[in-house]
């Protein structure tokens, strides 16, 4: 006897239906009512700049000077060692990231959505100088993804900004 049941899966999407669920990027959705209509705070560190460009590419950059909402950001990191030899060597370093971002109605002026994200990354320190400083922007890079997709998809999840 087989534990999966055809059944079961044909009755999903009835079952979804019921709950209320919707597709982000379908007409009317999260996703289309946000895309290219954010706009985003202006970086003022290597940090937050790829933050911002990597939430501009997910979320649309805004036609103009119009925007309907503001997404004002913050982003801190904090680098400490993860793996240290006998000899006192740091091979390993972890980068800690916290982003705390809220998006304003430029409407309302009211907050419809804040919140505050945070993940890691990690990188070697075993090569040279040159390789390590490479693997430390790339690792920020990452982290900034990360902490990107983490509030779209915060953002996304955001009820009644549908409109």
């Amino acid at each position: 006897m087989s534990l999966f049941n055809r059944r079961t899966l044909l009755l999903m999407p009835l079952a979804l239906a019921a709950c209320g669920f919707e597709p982000v990027y379908a007409p009317g959705g999260s996703g289309s009512a946000l895309y290219g209509r954010v706009g985003v705070s202006d970086p003022n560190t290597v940090d937050s700049f790829l933050l911002v460009q990597n939430l501009e590419q997910q979320l649309g950059r805004s036609a103009g000077s119009v925007n309907d909402y503001k997404l004002d950001v913050q982003v801190s990191t904090a680098t400490r060692a993860a793996a240290i030899t006998t000899t006192n060597e740091t091979n390993r370093y972890t980068i800690d990231g916290r982003a705390q971002y809220a998006l304003r109605s430029n409407e309302t002026g009211q907050i419809v959505a804040s919140g505050t994200v945070t993940d890691f990354v990690s990188y070697s320190a075993a090569g040279s100088t040159v390789s390590t400083l490479a693997d430390e922007r790339d690792a920020k890079e990452r982290l900034m993804m990360i902490l990107s997709n983490h509030i779209v998809n915060r953002l996304y999840a955001t009820p009644d900004l549908a409109t």
